[in-house]
C-alpha cells in the first residue's frame, strides 16, 4: 500500500520557545519535528495527533493542538519515492503547533528515531534538514509576538 502524499508537520515547543527535534533512524544527523503521512479517512488534526503520540509518546488531545494554516508543497526526495505511487513526486504538508509549558522527556519511536533534543528555536531552525521545518520553527517568534499583543 502506497503512502498518501499529504502529511502533517507538528512543531512541538515550549513557552520559552524551546523546540523538540527528533533524529531520523534512516538518516543519522537528519533532525526534524514530528511529521507523518495522513492515513485514509483521517482528518489532518487526527494525523497530527497520531504522529505526535506514535513518535514521542506524548498524550495529545485536539484542544492542545493548533492548526497554523500553513501548507507547503515540496518534491519528495528520490530515496523516499518508493513509498508512494509511481506517478507521485510531490507532497503537501500541513503545519501544526503543539505548545507545552516546559520541555518534557519523551519516548521516541525507535523504529523511526535515534533520539531527541530540546533546543532554543534559533538553533532548532538551523539544525533541521527540511526548509519547510526550518521556516515553521522560525515563525514561532512572530506567533509569540502576535499572541503577546492580543
Amino acid at each position: 500500500m502506497y503512502k498518501t502524499p499529504v502529511s502533517t508537520l507538528v512543531v512541538i515547543y515550549t513557552l520559552d520557545l524551546q523546540v523538540l527535534l527528533l533524529e531520523r533512524v534512516d538518516h543519522p544527523s537528519y533532525w526534524q519535528s514530528v511529521t507523518g503521512s495522513q492515513d485514509e479517512g483521517e482528518t489532518l488534526a487526527q494525523t497530527a495527533i497520531r504522529e505526535v503520540t506514535e513518535e514521542t509518546g506524548l498524550d495529545v488531545n485536539s484542544a492542545q493542538l493548533e492548526n497554523w494554516h500553513i501548507q507547503n508543497q515540496y518534491e519528495i526526495f528520490q530515496e523516499w519515492r518508493w513509498r508512494y505511487a509511481p506517478s507521485v513526486t510531490q507532497n503537501t504538508e500541513h503545519v501544526f503547533g503543539l505548545r507545552l509549558p516546559e520541555p518534557v522527556p519523551i519516548t521516541v519511536a525507535t523504529q523511526e528515531h535515534l533520539g531527541f533534543i530540546w533546543l532554543p528555536w534559533q538553533a532548532a531552525a538551523d539544525k533541521v534538514f527540511s526548509w519547510s521545518n526550518a521556516q515553521a520553527i522560525r515563525s514561532l517568534i512572530i506567533r509569540q509576538k502576535k499572541n503577546n499583543n492580543l
